[in-house]
């Protein structure tokens, strides 16, 4: 049976495995599903349709699946939040879930690490192995990559997408896209270059050293980005490359970077 404390509140209909935990004066809604492994501690709330994953730790005063700050939003709206497993979501941290215009579901992918008070809005596509520092903060509808890292103090605006293995640097402001593998920071923030140590740790010396080719020709020249993007997509094979070129061409909030004078 599940470890529960006696001033915890777990509503009739919530599907908890045999080994969740749940901390004194925890609640958990009656739509909930904890996986195996899950912890809830102390004063945290898990609510709504919020399905989470193995073994993942819910620490004190988080708030998961509350309703989204969204003015369209209706009680009866069928909405809800997914978490990975081997969450760690410490204290204070917010995750609203999504709404019915936006596809109805918020989503937090496998490993995650999010520090106090970060906020995960309403629809918003959090990848695998992401980490948001202190206080950052995601708007509804952003969609941030795998491996990225989120520096604290950092907000990102409503419908931005950050790509995978991105590095946005501390009190940053992200208001346009963020290509697969860069380094970002700044208020407003603008690309600076890789993120190096990102790529050190998880490709081989052939990937890094063509994405930093792709990388002095797209931004290291006058021309138009997209066209540059285009060009390469015609005469390259690398995968790392075509993704970020892909990205670029199919951004619509455009992409910050320093023009060449």
């Amino acid at each position: 049976m599940p470890n529960i404390h006696p001033s915890a509140i777990i509503e009739e209909g919530a599907k908890l495995a045999d080994d969740v935990k749940v901390g004194p004066y925890a609640f958990i809604s009656s739509k909930a599903v904890l996986q195996s492994g899950v912890e809830v501690m102390q004063g945290a709330g898990v609510y709504g349709q919020s399905n989470i994953g193995e073994n993942t730790k819910i620490y004190p005063y988080v708030m998961v699946g509350t309703p989204p700050q969204d003015i369209g939003y209706k009680l009866e709206d069928d909405v809800q939040v997914i978490i990975g497993k081997n969450c760690i979501f410490r204290e204070f941290v917010t995750i609203n879930a999504g709404t019915k215009k936006g596809g109805g579901i918020t989503r937090v992918g496998d490993n995650c690490f999010i520090m106090i008070y970060s906020h995960i809005a309403h629809d918003c596509q959090v990848g695998n192995n992401v980490i948001m520092a202190n206080n950052a903060t995601l708007a509804g509808h952003v969609e941030i990559g795998s491996f990225t890292v989120i520096g604290g103090m950092t907000p990102i605006h409503q419908f931005v997408k950050v790509g995978e293995g991105c590095m946005i640097g501390g009190a940053s402001a992200i208001s346009q896209d963020i290509p697969p593998f860069c380094l970002a920071e700044g208020n407003r923030a603008v690309i600076k270059g890789l993120n190096a140590v990102g790529l050190k740790r998880r490709f081989e010396k052939e990937d890094i050293r063509a994405l930093q080719d792709a990388y002095r020709k797209l931004f290291r020249s006058n021309r138009a980005i997209k066209d540059v993007a285009a060009e390469l997509l015609e005469s390259e094979d690398n995968a790392k490359v075509v993704q970020m070129c892909n990205f670029i061409l199919e951004t619509t909030r455009g992409i910050p970077y320093e023009r060449k004078s």
